[in-house]
Formats: structure tokens, sequence, C-alpha cells
């Protein structure tokens, strides 16, 4: 397994991150656990504002909390001077009881309820990225009943098929996301907010998906965005102020990946931008990107404990873990690869392949299919890497199965920032039944 950030093997033969050995965080947190590099975390952010700052463009980076969210999470994203891309009134909410700045938040959705967008407009956050013609029409009726201004981006289509899952793909003409720029949506939608006296059109957002590891796919964006910018300013004389090219950097899962440096990403994206726009006499607008998965993703690791085993001579054997698709889903929605090692005997001779099974009641609750480890012995502990990103946030219950806590570590120091869920939590919303004596008929 490839060491992510201060991951290394200490003296005692045992995984530690952070400064903290992993069989120690086991025995006071119990498993599965979700443990975050907090460092790692940092030096992610801080690279992003490093290449942003050597492009000369005025800018936000703002974290796509759909990643990974808790009221800690967001308290350090506000340390890091970074801004918030939030996707529900949830994640809205957690921000704002974390006292995350609301100006920073930007509120992103196909279908942004009505108590949602009230409940951003209450909080005066700082953008609506606006995303269909429904939105469009009654986000401008709930600010105008307000007598509030709403400041907004709109959300293109640039018909860019990024080189990723199907599932993770965003930027393509026929998707559920945003305006069209083929079928002159787009342009109506611009026509329609400049129109509107309780708007404030900040710019355009786009975002072509998840998981990419090249640059050509954003330079294509840009050339598809700036051609649009061209058109509204030629139709409409309006220049825009912001411009959100979105995120999707790639990260590492496994050795067949090849995520570029953060600076790869940034520079080819503004270098590309300034030389169009400037070509064009067109005022640099602010540029904000929306990375999540490439800050926290590397950054996660996922402990569990090892339980049964099961081998078919000949065939294979499964190792089953005390979680699975309860606290990572991605590989059976996605066929995801992770890496992983028994973290309490990292570099012992690996003398055997075993297939890692999740213990839902689900045939497709496997984790990692054909992995060589060393024998593994019940009470083990397996370190999954990479699990930062989309784990926690689409956890679930099935199974009734609590979902595991939340540890930040850095420096030798474990920070509870999730607590782990009790099966008195699992039914805490459950109405409880009235219990009916019924005769029995003679």
């Amino acid at each position: 397994m490839y060491l992510h950030g201060t991951s290394k093997i200490n003296s005692s033969n045992h995984l530690e991150i952070g400064q903290c050995d992993t069989v120690e965080l086991k025995k006071q947190y119990g498993t599965p656990l979700y443990i975050y590099d907090q460092e790692l975390i940092e030096t992610k952010c801080k690279a992003f504002h490093s290449a942003f700052r050597r492009s000369g463009f005025s800018y936000q980076i703002a974290y796509a909390g759909k990643a990974f969210l808790c009221m800690e999470m967001a308290s350090l994203l506000t340390k890091l001077d970074m801004s918030l891309d939030v996707v529900s009134g949830g994640e809205l909410f957690t921000a704002l009881e974390a006292g995350y700045p609301a100006e920073r938040i930007h509120f992103h959705g196909n279908n942004k309820t009505i108590e949602e967008m009230e409940m951003a407009l209450d909080a005066n956050i700082g953008c609506f990225v606006v995303d269909n013609f429904t939105e469009l029409e009654v986000l401008h009726a709930l600010a105008a009943e307000r007598k509030q201004k709403a400041s907004i981006l709109l959300r293109v289509t640039p018909g860019i098929e990024a080189h990723t899952h199907e599932y993770i793909m965003t930027g393509q003409e026929d998707s559920k996301f945003g305006f069209g720029l083929s079928n002159d949506q787009a342009m109506k939608a611009v026509s329609f907010a400049l129109e509107k006296p309780y708007y404030d059109l900040l710019g355009i957002h786009c975002h072509i998906g998840s998981q990419i590891f090249e640059v050509d796919g954003f330079s294509r964006a840009i050339d598809i965005l700036t051609d649009f910018l061209f058109s509204i300013r030629d139709k409409m004389e309006f220049e825009v102020k912001v411009l959100n090219v979105g995120g999707g950097f790639g990260i590492r899962y496994t050795e067949s990946d090849s995520p570029l440096p953060v600076e790869y990403y940034v520079d080819a994206l503004t270098e590309k931008l300034s030389r169009t726009l400037t070509e064009q006499n067109y005022t640099l607008p602010e540029v904000w990107i929306e990375p999540g998965r490439s800050i926290v993703g590397e950054a996660g690791t996922t402990l569990y404990t090892i339980g049964s085993t099961k081998e078919i001579p000949g065939v294979r054997k499964y190792v089953g873990i005390d979680g699975g698709m309860t606290d990572n889903i991605r590989p059976a929605l996605y066929d995801a690869k992770h890496e992983a090692v028994l973290a309490n005997r990292v570099t012992d001779k690996k003398d055997e392949t075993v297939s890692i099974a999740g213990k839902c009641c689900e045939s497709g609750d496997m984790l990692i299919w054909d992995i060589d480890l060393p024998r593994v012995n019940q009470g083990d502990l397996l370190a999954v890497s990479s699990t930062g990103a989309y784990n926690y946030s689409m956890a679930s219950n099935y199974n009734r199965i609590p979902r595991p806590a939340v540890v930040f570590v850095k420096n030798g120091e474990a920070r509870l920032a999730v607590e782990r869920e009790t099966y008195e939590d699992l039914v805490r919303k459950d109405v409880k039944p009235v219990v009916t004596t019924y005769a029995m008929s003679k």
C-alpha cells in the first residue's frame, strides 16, 4: 500500500498516521474507524493556494463539502482560508453550526427545495449556483418577496465527456445538471438573470466530471466557456466577474492511478484562460474551483478488525471485516479499487491472496478482490487507504449497522470529530408501536 501524507511504518511494525499508532487508535476508538491525516489536508489546501497566488488571478478555492463534511472539517477549512460548496440544507446547516462564514458558502444542487433556498437566503450566503429554469424563477421570486439581492452563478454544460466513470461524468450535454450551451438554454438563462432586479449575476460555472487525470478536458472546457463569455459580451454588453471551472482533479487510489500535481491543473487552467481572454481584451474574472476528493481523499484511511474467514479450495479465500458497503459504498457502486495493509503487521511476508468481504447481507459487499497479504488471523487490523472522500458522506445504516467514528490525527494527537453511532441512535427516531392485545377468536 502506498503511504500517503504522514503515514509510515513504526518500530512496532504498525501503521502510523499523524504520529498516531493505528493499533492504539483501535484500542481507544474501536473499528471501523475513519482516520483523517490533518497535516495532509492542510498541505493539499496550501498547494492550491500557492498555485493560484503564482497565477496572478483573484480566486476562491471552494472545498466540495459532498466529499466529506462534519463540523470539525468545516472549522478546519475556515482556518485554511477556504470557501465551501454545499449541495443540501444539511450540509449548509452543518457549516453554519460550525461557524463557517456564510459569505464564503456557495450553494449547488439540481433540485434545491424552497425551504433550502429560504434557509440560504436567511443566512445571506455568498452565492447560489443556479442549475435550471425552475430554480431561476423560484429563487428570484423568493428574493423579491424579501427585497433581498441574491448573487448567482449559472451552471452550464459544455458538452464534454471527461475520461471517468459514467456515473460521475457531469459536463456532457445529456446531464441532469446545468443549462445547455449548444441548445441556447444557457444564453436564455443569462438574459433572464440580467433582467431580474433581485439577481446579481456574478458569472458562469461548469464541472466536467470527477477523478480526472489529464488537463485536456479542462483546456477544452476553457475554449468552450470563453467562447460563451465572448458571445454574452457581444449580445448583452456584459462581462462576468466570476468564472467557476469546478473540480474533479484525480487522486491515487491504486498504483494504476497517475494524478497530476495540483499546480499542473491550476497552471493549465489559468495560463489558457489568461491567454485567451487577453487576446480578446476581456477583463480577467475571478477564478473559482471546487476541489473535494483531491483535498481529503488520500488523507483518509479506514481501519477494520478482521473476523471470519472462508476458504473455498481451488477457488478463493474470503476474509471478513467488521465494516463494508455501509462505510464504503464505492466498490459496489463504481467498481472502485483500493489498496490495504495489515495495520498491526505491515511488513510481514505476504504469503496468501485473499478477498476482503464486508459484513452486509449482500453478495456484492466486497471491498477488495484478490489482495496479497500476510496470513491473516482473527483480530488483525486491516487499513484501507484513500477513503477520505465519499466514504463517510455516503455511509448508511443498511442492516441496521451503526456508522463509524471519525478521528483527525496530527503530531501524535487524535481528536474525535464524529462519535460512533450506537444501537440506541439507530432507533432514536423510530416511533414506538402501541402494544395492543388481540382476543383470540373461538
